[in-house]
This record gives C-alpha cells, sequence and structure tokens, in this order.
C-alpha cells in the first residue's frame, strides 16, 4: 500500500487500541495490541507519517533508531539484588530501567500526555547482542522486567533485506505477533504532502514529468545509486534557502541529495531552465492582472513542459498567498481567545500587564511541550509563536502609552486587534484577486476547458489551505472552470500526456 494507506491503518489501529469499555479498561487487551511493523523502502516516509498521526491524534510520540543502541541501553544495565526464598538468601541478578521505556515515562511527566506512541525504526537491524531481547520485546512489550506503560501503543519500522545487509529475519512465531504493513513508494500521494508542505515547484514540475525519477534504487559498478522521497524534501529546503541567500544552485549541489547521476544531471539541467521560466514569465505581474499580451502570446505558443513549469510557478505562489492567510486567521483565532482571557481578569485584577504575561507564558508552555510530544505541525508552531510575537507587541504598546487603568489597556489592545483584523480582510481580498487573475491568464492563453485549466483546478483542489481558502472566501473563476469539466476522465488523458513528455529530449 502507499504511505497515506499506511498512516490511516496505524491511526485505525492506534484509536482501537486505545478504545475503553465502561470501566475504564482496554477492549483489546495490552498483552493482545501487536505492535504494528510497517516495512518499506528507506527514505518513503515512514518517520513522516508517525509525527503527522501523533498530531492530527494529539499524542506523544517517542522515536528511536533501533541500529543506534547496545543491548545496555535498550534492555538497562544489569545489578545484583538479594532476594529470600524458603528462608534462604540469594543474589539474583536484576536490571536498570531500558533507556526507552525511561524515555516515555519522561514524556508522560514532562507532557502529561498519558497515551502515544513508541516507534523504534530500524527494528529488524538491531546488533546480535540485542536481537534476542528485540524478539521478546515484540512479543510481549518489556525490556527486561520493564514493560512499555499502558496506554503506548508499539509501532515499528524496518527495511526489507534487499535494502540492507544488516536485516535479521523474524521467524514465523515472531511475525505472528506483529500487524505488519508493507508499504511502496507513491509519487502522487507523496505530491499531495509536498505541496502542502511548500515543496519547491521545480521538483513537483519535474516529477509531474519524470515521474521515475522519484525513487530509485539500483546497483552500479560503482555501487548504490539511489533517490528517495526524503533526498527530494531535503533538496528542496536546500533549494529554497540557497535563493533566499542568492546562492548557486548546481549540479554539485543536487547530486548530494540525489545521489543518483542521471537524475541529478537531468534535474540540476531542468532547474536551469525552470530559472529562466520564472524570470521571463513574471509571475508576480500574472497574479497582480498586469501580465503583458507578449506573456500572454508565449505561454500560447510553449510547449506542454513549458507551459508545466509556468503553471508550477503559478500554483506555488497562490499556495504561499493562501497559506499566509490561513496562518493570519489562524492566529488571530488564538489571539482573540487570549484576549477574551484578558479582558476578564480585568475585571477582577488591575495588573493588566501580569494578565497579559499570563497568556504569554501559557503559549510558550503549549509551543514547547508540542514540540517535546513531537505533535506540533509547522503550521500550529508558526501560530503559536506569531500569537506570542503580537502579545509582546500588544505588551510593549501598552508600556509605552501607560493607560490610567484596566477599561483603557484594553481598548488599545482591542484597537490593535481591530487593525490586525483589517489587515487580515484586505490580505485576504488581495488573495482572491490573485486566484481570479491566475485563471483569466490560463483562459487568455489556454482557453476554456483546457488541460492546464484543470491542473489549474487539480493543483488548487488537492492542496488544504488552497482548498481551505476556496471554502472560505470563494472564487467565482474556480467554480465556472471546475464545473461540466468531466473531471476525472480529463484527469487520466492529462496525465497520461504528461507521462509521455521527455525532458532530454
Amino acid at each position: 500500500m502507499n504511505i497515506k494507506q499506511a498512516k490511516n491503518d496505524i491511526k485505525n489501529a492506534v484509536a482501537a487500541y486505545l478504545t475503553k469499555d465502561k470501566f475504564g479498561n482496554f477492549v483489546i487487551p495490552i498483552e493482545r495490541q501487536r505492535p504494528v511493523f510497517l516495512m518499506g523502502a528507506p527514505g518513503i516516509g515512514k518517520t513522516a507519517i508517525m509525527e503527522q498521526v501523533a498530531e492530527e491524534l494529539k499524542i506523544g510520540l517517542v522515536s528511536y533508531s533501533m541500529t543506534h543502541h547496545t543491548r545496555q541501553s535498550a534492555l538497562g544495565l544489569p545489578f545484583i539484588t538479594t532476594k529470600s526464598y524458603g528462608g534462604e538468601e540469594y543474589s539474583v541478578s536484576e536490571y536498570t530501567m531500558s533507556e526507552i521505556i525511561a524515555s516515555v515515562y519522561d514524556m508522560i511527566e514532562i507532557t502529561g500526555l498519558s497515551e502515544g506512541i513508541l516507534f523504534l525504526d530500524e527494528i529488524n537491524c538491531v546488533s546480535e547482542t540485542l536481537a534476542p531481547a528485540m524478539l521478546q520485546f515484540l512479543q510481549y512489550k518489556i525490556f527486561g522486567r520493564h514493560r512499555v506503560p499502558d496506554g503506548w501503543i508499539v509501532v515499528t519500522a524496518g527495511n526489507p533485506p534487499e535494502y540492507n545487509s544488516s536485516v535479521r529475519e523474524f521467524d514465523i512465531v515472531t511475525w505472528d505477533r506483529l500487524k505488519r504493513i508493507d508499504v511502496e513508494a507513491n509519487y502522487d500521494v507523496w505530491k499531495e504532502y509536498a505541496l502542502a508542505k511548500g515543496t519547491h515547484p521545480a521538483i513537483i514540475t519535474y516529477l509531474d514529468i519524470k515521474k521515475d525519477d522519484f525513487y530509485k534504487i539500483e546497483t552500479t559498478v560503482d555501487g548504490k545509486s539511489f533517490v528517495t522521497a526524503r533526498g527530494w524534501s531535503d533538496l528542496s529546503d536546500m533549494i529554497a534557502i540557497y535563493e533566499q541567500k542568492e546562492l548557486v544552485v548546481n549540479e554539485g549541489l543536487i547530486s548530494q541529495y540525489l545521489q543518483n547521476k542521471a537524475v541529478a544531471k537531468s534535474f540540476a539541467a531542468y532547474y536551469d531552465l525552470f530559472r529562466k521560466y520564472r524570470s521571463d514569465y513574471q509571475v508576480d505581474k500574472i497574479l497582480s492582472g498586469k501580465s503583458s499580451a507578449e506573456i500572454v502570446e508565449r505561454a500560447k505558443a510553449a510547449k506542454f513542459d513549458e507551459r508545466l513549469s509556468l503553471l508550477g510557478l503559478i500554483v506555488d505562489a497562490l499556495i504561499q498567498s493562501v497559506r499566509e492567510t490561513r496562518l493570519s486567521q489562524d492566529t488571530l483565532s488564538e489571539l482573540m481567545g487570549c484576549l477574551k482571557t484578558i479582558k476578564f481578569d480585568f475585571t477582577v485584577d488591575k495588573s493588566f500587564d501580569d494578565s497579559i504575561v499570563r497568556q504569554i507564558e501559557a503559549k510558550q508552555k503549549a509551543l514547547k511541550l508540542g514540540k517535546k510530544a513531537s505533535n506540533l505541525s509547522r503550521d500550529a508552531e508558526y501560530v503559536l509563536n506569531a500569537t506570542i510575537a503580537a502579545l509582546d507587541e500588544e505588551r510593549s504598546q501598552l508600556a509605552e502609552k501607560s493607560p490610567e487603568d484596566a477599561g483603557a489597556a484594553f481598548k488599545l489592545m482591542k484597537a490593535d486587534f481591530d487593525a490586525r483584523k483589517k489587515a487580515l480582510t484586505k490580505g485576504a481580498a488581495a488573495t482572491g484577486e490573485a486566484l481570479s487573475n491566475a485563471f483569466r491568464f490560463c483562459e487568455a492563453a489556454f482557453d476554456k476547458g483546457s488541460q492546464e485549466l484543470l491542473i489549474l483546478v487539480t493543483e488548487l483542489t488537492s492542496n488544504t489551505h488552497a482548498a481551505w481558502f476556496i471554502g472560505q472566501y470563494g472564487c467565482k473563476e474556480y467554480y465556472e472552470n471546475n464545473k461540466d469539466m468531466m473531471f476525472f476522465e480529463r484527469n487520466r488523458e492529462i496525465k497520461a500526456e504528461i507521462e509521455n513528455l521527455n525532458l532530454d529530449g
């Protein structure tokens, strides 16, 4: 199955294992809660989906790579204790608590989360000395004398033997105690995640054309040659920083992430072409409705691969804009909750500065605990940081203006909030206009009902931020182009045409 299906299966398994009866007992007893085993090639996103599951279920996540552990760190250190049997005293070996089990208890103590996931990666590549204890753990969820706390579900992952010579084959007894999920690389599923994450549009449009380059592991005379989803994702982050700092992105940099010479060379050539399209087409003018007739004519005369690159640039700019609007609105909602609490505090406490500080500290604590629990998304982290920054700004304004009482202080805070709300409304209107201008440009360059317009509709529909914005604010041009376009049939035809493109030709 693909990684998205695996994620849903894990969410369902965790929800089932955490289900309790009316007496508070787990419906599926602890000893029968099979650990989940994700089997899949390296770099396809097994670790990433665990973070997403924890975030969506609002539970804790403790992760370990088992290749980094010895028998002592995983099992605990032995010590001698004395016990009495039948009136006789004997020296007995016991073990300290496993570092892994202890980290789960630490997570519970720090975050207060009594439920979570213990994720052990590369479980079938443990050292020879640790292997027997690992098999016992998979069967009974016990290291030494210590068991995983109730309410914490064990999820493991490993690579097939063809990808790792250190893999140890489990016996049937062990497999029969695991819930095995086999995962395969799938570009279309990864693309959905990549668009939401803001993956560089050059990578998205390149892989739209050359899907076979998304994931490759080959054995050559020079050793292993590979490209993984993780490599594309990390390369995207580095390209974004290089562009921000105006550094040169060349084949040398690309090959550090795409460790397949042919793919690295092909993408490097495409990236240079993509940069030229970005310079030539001036997407900011397209979205502001000021594109020239020459640009429209060039797009109209362009080959399909160039049109795809242009659409990638347009979609990327739109998604950035709608994401900013969504984050601004989420921040404003968070800030409004803080102001309601502060207003209540003002009625009973004239120390308005203390009330603001309490809200700042509460958000800082939520940020710290979310990071510690590994269940805080990048967007949620941004909203908390932005809310803290807004409260700090309001606190500074109050300190500068020195209002005479709590009522005057809150009036100033409300004025600041109203200004932020006005800025949000203005920003959302600008984003909506950019959406409309993108459709108008595509209608002028590619005609109504064209495959390019269908691609634009498809990309916006599949992106969570864009779908949210259109659902919240609407977009007349989107609805018009989405209507009666024989969506699914046309989409299949376009995918087939994209796959027949050859960038090297």
